[in-house]
């Protein structure tokens, strides 16, 4: 398999996580991909033009980063799985607390991207929208944080990935504030092996 990937990417890391709790890195090629160069041949592999996208055996190009994690935990375990519950209110969870995180990162990309343009055309009003998408959903979360648990699942390790590219994006602004629930889980949860082995460069 090959994943087209890019190492800033919070849904990148997410699917790295995945890859290494279920021990899949030896039969993984990496691609580093810039979505963003006009020479990019990414969209052969995924026409919306992001990463990450994974091309499995027979040349299927799979995206975006639920289904690829969902196809590599069919892979673990004889095609049990491990990281997606099965279906009942477990599995439920998990797949909520990834939408949650995925949506934190929709949104603070969303912002970043818009404070990336000429002052005169940027809009602090979507700006404001996005940040306070990302205030409601970690207030959400910290109500939460004591269903996150110690246990691996796609919906543990997409909040990790979702608030690591917060301290990685906006490092700046203390999500942590009034938030100590989370923030405690958030402490132990990382000290995960998959966590640090997929740390972002430097901003």
């Amino acid at each position: 398999m090959k994943l087209r990937y890019s190492a800033t990417s919070p849904y990148v890391r997410k699917v790295m996580m995945v890859i290494h709790e279920l021990g899949l890195a030896d039969r993984v090629e990496l691609e580093k991909t810039d979505a963003w160069s006009p020479e990019t041949d990414l969209p052969d592999d995924n026409p919306l033009g992001k990463v990450p996208a994974l091309v499995v055996e027979g040349g299927t190009a799979l995206f975006d980063s639920p289904v690829i994690c969902e196809y590599l935990d069919s892979l673990a375990s004889g095609g049990e799985g491990r990281l997606f519950p099965p279906p009942g209110a477990e599995r439920w969870a998990a797949l909520r607390f990834q939408a949650l995180a995925d949506g934190i990162c929709d949104a603070a990309i969303l912002r970043r991207l818009e404070g990336n343009r000429p002052e005169q055309i940027r809009s602090t009003d979507w700006m404001e929208r996005q940040r306070r998408a990302v205030a409601r959903s970690l207030d959400q979360l910290e109500k939460e944080a004591g269903q996150l648990g110690t246990r691996a699942d796609i919906g543990t390790l997409a909040v990790l990935a979702a608030l690591g590219y917060l301290d990685f994006r906006f490092g700046h602004e203390d999500w942590r504030q009034g938030r100590p629930t989370l923030s405690a889980w958030f402490d132990g949860a990382s000290a995960r092996d998959s966590f640090a082995a997929t740390k972002p460069p430097a901003a």
